[in-house]
């Protein structure tokens, strides 16, 4: 039930995103640059989280419930193939990283009508992101040195 309910909001965001895109569509002559580009900032921000979500499914489903036969398939993404739970906690922080950035990007170009101190806390919510997927890594690299010795 966890991965089909991971599977549902990956639906609904998909959801999203067509309604995003339908609504930029419908406004794109009416609509200034830099709204269109925050629309856009959205639909990239719904797409990371979509794949984030894409990452977990599989990535979990491949190491804590089934192996995947997916050795001869020509889409297999390359990262199945060491696939564990330190490869998915580094992915799954980068991800984050990566949709942070988003949100303070579109912080950024909508400036006029963010809250200072809600850009004070985008920044540093981004900041603990970013030390933490670099810690992870690090650590990870640790760990695999030391299973090397």
């Amino acid at each position: 039930p966890l991965y089909g309910g991971l599977i549902v909001a990956e639906l609904l965001y998909a959801a999203k995103f067509l309604t995003e895109l339908w609504h930029m569509i419908v406004h794109f002559r009416e609509e200034s640059e830099t709204l269109f580009m925050l629309g856009v900032l959205s639909l990239i921000d719904v797409t990371m989280v979509a794949n984030l979500l894409t990452m977990v499914i599989i990535g979990g489903y491949a190491t804590f419930v089934s192996k995947l036969d997916l050795e001869t398939h020509p889409d297999r993404p390359e990262w199945l193939t060491h696939v564990d739970p330190g490869t998915i906690k580094i992915k799954l922080a980068a991800s984050l990283v990566g949709i942070s950035s988003i949100h303070l990007l579109k912080a950024f170009v909508d400036v006029t009508n963010e809250n200072p101190e809600h850009i004070k806390w985008k920044i540093f919510i981004h900041m603990t992101f970013l030390g933490s997927a670099i810690f992870l890594a690090y650590t990870d690299k640790l760990m695999q040195r030391d299973r090397k010795h």
